[in-house]
């Protein structure tokens, strides 16, 4: 992410879900490379102190165009909802009986539904409570969960509710799953397509910034598996970067690690890009944790029955 030393505000705004706070982007930058890339038109103004990339901004027109609404994703960053990966062709709902020619169709993703009046709002995206009962049943189960953490986070609790009882048929199943594991706790679609991951793997049961109260000081991983005491990190050092915050990040790991936990660190890239490689490697871990647990039971019951047939 970073050019000739410098970083890359909107590959950082790309990796936090194609929008956010002029803080975040400070904070993972700094106050003059947001100000720069605002003059380059890298990143654009979508509400007072948030900033979204220009293809957000691009959707919009191309919605415009077809006499279409945004929705899906497209939606959900309209919302100012963090999503997995900006759509490169914007979701874009007609009319079921609105002629779309080839051309126009080559552009964007195109659905095609009757929207009621309350299934709009700003005449450009589906309602808050449509976008989120379309994620829930038609995206996959990572991009879902991504975008319903992102609601929360904005206090969009009832809005998320009321979309999971909508939806019926298919997709269902999926929307109900995604409302029950949801989580406002998540700081951003890295840790909740992470999270995603980790729920599909057997035998790893994960929860979001858990306090951990037995190192000194406490500490909340990404996520942990307090049964097995495992800790993950979606590691994005790169650009939350600096001495202060590498040397903070490695006392809190080997407080962790003395105090028994197993920590692992996952790169953005391999999240976003290679989740078969992260789910083999926690596969591996809930392996090493069970196996390690097995030995120790034997030990434990080996012991035991020596120590019985010395008291005899």
């Amino acid at each position: 992410m970073r050019d000739s030393g410098r970083v890359d505000v909107a590959e950082v705004l790309t990796a936090l879900g194609g929008v956010a706070t002029r803080a975040a982007l400070v904070t993972a930058t700094s106050r003059a490379a947001v100000d720069r890339a605002l003059r380059e038109h890298s990143i654009v103004p979508v509400a007072r102190g948030r900033y979204a990339l220009p293809t957000v901004e691009d959707a919009r027109a191309q919605a415009h165009v077809l006499a279409g609404v945004l929705s899906l994703s497209s939606a959900a960053l309209h919302h100012g909802w963090a999503v997995k990966s900006v759509p490169v062709r914007p979701h874009v709902t007609v009319g079921r009986r609105r002629k779309v020619t080839v051309e126009q169709r080559s552009g964007v993703q195109l659905h095609y539904r009757d929207l009621t009046p309350d299934e709009v709002v700003d005449d450009i995206a589906t309602s808050k409570v449509a976008t989120l009962r379309d994620c829930l049943r038609m995206l996959p189960f990572d991009e879902a969960l991504a975008i319903a953490d992102s609601a929360l986070r904005a206090g969009e609790r009832a809005a998320l509710a009321l979309a999971v009882a909508e939806v019926h048929g298919p997709g269902r199943a999926q929307a109900q799953r995604v409302g029950a594991e949801a989580s406002g706790k998540a700081a951003n679609p890295f840790e909740s397509v992470l999270r995603a991951i980790a729920l599909d793997v057997p035998g790893l049961s994960v929860r979001p910034q858990v306090l951990i109260t037995t190192t000194d000081p406490w500490c909340c991983p990404d996520l942990v598996d307090t049964d097995l005491q495992v800790a993950l990190e979606a590691d994005s050092f790169e650009w939350h970067g600096g001495r202060s915050a590498l040397a903070r990040d490695a006392r809190r790991y080997n407080l962790l690690i003395v105090d028994g936990w197993l920590v692992l660190r996952f790169a953005w890239e391999d999240v976003m890009f290679d989740p078969d490689y992260v789910r083999r490697v926690l596969m591996a871990v809930v392996d090493l944790r069970m196996r390690r647990r097995r030995l120790a039971t034997a030990a434990g019951t080996s012991g035991s029955a020596q120590r019985s047939r010395l008291a005899r």
